[in-house]
């Protein structure tokens, strides 16, 4: 069975699920899953609750939850490797992919492959794929909106000044 929250934060209503133990999905409105069971009262949601509350505020909370993204085992490869991002950090696609490569036991790995496995992570922001950008720097492929992704990198205080925000973005 699955159970679900909202969350309002400053990126709108965020749909947080669970599989009654561990967080399954966080999702943006335009990504909602429908059908789920509302149960907000879970201690999980709680701590979830907390966590989003704690970051959207500025800080670097620690995750006290269990994770379980459902995905092929190179997702939650790929997936894993997004959690090893720093806080106000950035990685390129590049880099995680020979990363993810060197712990597969493979020499190339593509930097789309990783891409694909990025855009499929269902727990955005605790797993963070705002944090990935490509090679030149360009704030390529987020689910949850390019707009969204810059707030999210602003509220961790990157340097936005050597970042390419792509044409279709609507901040100026």
């Amino acid at each position: 069975m699955q159970y679900q929250t909202k969350f309002q934060s400053p990126l709108g209503e965020l749909q947080l699920i669970s599989d009654g133990s561990a967080l399954t999905h966080l999702l943006y409105p335009n990504q909602h899953i429908e059908n789920v069971k509302t149960k907000g009262d879970l201690p999980l949601f709680q701590k979830v609750t907390q966590w989003l509350e704690q970051y959207f505020e500025g800080n670097h909370p620690v995750i006290d939850f269990t994770l379980a993204p459902h995905g092929s085992d190179f997702q939650r490869e790929v997936w894993d490797e997004l959690i090893t991002i720093a806080y106000g950090d950035l990685e390129t696609y590049g880099n995680i992919a020979k990363s993810v490569g060197q712990k597969l036991g493979k020499p190339k790995m593509s930097a789309q492959a990783v891409g694909g496995a990025v855009g499929r992570n269902p727990i955005s922001i605790i797993i963070p794929c705002h944090r990935v950008v490509g090679k030149d720097g360009s704030l390529t492929g987020y689910g949850g909106t390019i707009d969204n992704k810059i707030k999210l990198l602003e509220i961790e205080n990157v340097d936005m000044s050597q970042l390419y925000r792509p044409k279709y973005s609507t901040k100026p």
